[in-house]
């Protein structure tokens, strides 16, 4: 339909939608306060813990709603998101907004994606803050290039700019080459993070940040963002510190799911720059399970995961991730190709197509001490095949079952 009927229309569709789901459910977000994350990576880990911090303040205690890529969260109650979709449709998510309402809730943190914004899902919400997390390549085919998805990301700064709360901030990662654009989207009061502070003053100031719930350089920067998210929503800073340091690890984000006699890490990272950071953080010589999403989704990055793959891992298998309706063979090997970008490779890689061999291979290969990661998936509940079904996954299940079967 999308070749035939011009794009206004579909544009006037979304609107529509967005519109009819906000009045039939009295638009839930004007009595709420509501905070927006967006960026490439860091959004789901981001929402978790600022939930965790307004969770963790007794007058804001029950009174918390959130929803991620990982899970539907009302006060006490929460459910996995099965919908393998971040950002629900119009409907769905004004209910899910009028649903906290009536829980009671005053605060709802959600994870806003370009996708959510290309459909008109982020309108009709009043938004009293937004984060940003950080933007590298993702989603390119979709939006017709960088540019185009770093415009999408920005509008949720637009509409926080003409949203009419009162009290309104936006939170900024300073380190990031696109700090000056996203800065520039908003003149309100503005919260400025970073390590290495080139782009601007830090505000609210220096702290001493160290972390040995959360892996990686990356997770001082989300922690950094919700340090930030905290003071902004009036919490005071050494309880926000002192909350981020026991912070429970996020599900399916670099999560520890055996540890004897080596150790295996399950992570959702599925662009390249994602990928990176996970190995950087894990080291080098690592046993990986690699693969990439199909159905036409950004083909540019696959044989970029694999250069990184072949950088920092001594046995790469290539496998199946959410193929839809591509063939599954000639993904991994697009794949494939970024090892020969390599000069002097030190690795070996074998391509096994069902993933839960892939998976059990690795638990086979591993020796003591060694660190198995498997990335792609974290904690989705389904693998996406032909024809549009769903096959249910948890590949931390996976590894259980197979680490079981193999060790006893």
């Amino acid at each position: 339909m999308k070749k035939f009927i011009p794009k206004f229309i579909f544009q006037t569709y979304h609107y529509l939608l967005a519109l009819i789901g906000a009045v039939i459910y009295g638009f839930p977000s004007k009595k709420m306060i509501v905070v927006g994350v967006t960026g490439t990576n860091g959004k789901s880990t981001v929402v978790h813990l600022i939930t965790e911090i307004l969770e963790s303040t007794p007058q804001m205690r029950g009174k918390v709603a959130s929803l991620s890529s990982i899970r539907f969260k009302i006060c006490d109650k929460e459910e996995k998101n099965m919908l393998k979709m971040t950002m629900p449709g119009r409907f769905k998510l004004q209910k899910f907004l009028r649903q906290a309402v009536d829980a009671g809730c005053k605060y709802m943190v959600l994870e806003v994606t370009s996708e959510g914004i290309k459909q008109f899902r982020h309108k009709f919400i009043n938004f009293d803050g937004a984060v940003f997390t950080n933007l590298t390549k993702e989603h390119i085919e979709a939006h017709k290039g960088f540019e185009n998805y770093k415009k999408a990301k920005g509008k949720l700064f637009q509409v926080l700019g003409k949203s009419p709360k009162i009290n309104k901030f936006a939170i900024l990662n300073a380190d990031d080459p696109n700090f000056g654009y996203f800065n520039d989207l908003f003149s309100g009061k503005k919260y400025f993070y970073g390590i290495r502070n080139q782009k601007a003053e830090i505000t609210p100031g220096k702290i001493n940040l160290q972390l040995d719930n959360l892996l990686g350089e990356f997770n001082i920067y989300n922690a950094l963002g919700v340090y930030c998210a905290g003071i902004a929503l009036g919490i005071e800073k050494n309880k926000v510190l002192e909350i981020l340091k026991i912070a429970k690890g996020i599900p399916g984000r670099l999560e520890l799911v055996v540890n004897e006699p080596f150790k295996v890490f399950v992570d959702y990272a599925h662009t390249p720059d994602g990928l990176e950071n996970i190995y950087k953080t894990l080291g080098r010589n690592l046993i990986c399970v690699l693969g990439s999403t199909g159905g036409g989704r950004d083909k540019w990055k696959r044989p970029e995961m694999g250069k990184i793959a072949a950088n920092y891992c001594k046995e790469i298998i290539l496998t199946n991730e959410d193929p839809y309706n591509e063939n599954p063979a000639s993904i991994i090997d697009e794949i494939e190709a970024g090892f020969s970008q390599i000069q002097n490779p030190n690795f070996k890689y074998q391509k096994i197509i069902d993933r839960r061999e892939a998976v059990n291979k690795a638990l086979f290969l591993a020796q003591k001490g060694d660190i198995v990661i498997i990335t792609g998936k974290g904690c989705e509940p389904w693998m996406c095949v032909e024809g549009g079904k769903k096959i249910a996954w948890d590949d931390r299940e996976v590894v259980k079952e197979g680490f079981k079967k193999i060790y006893g």
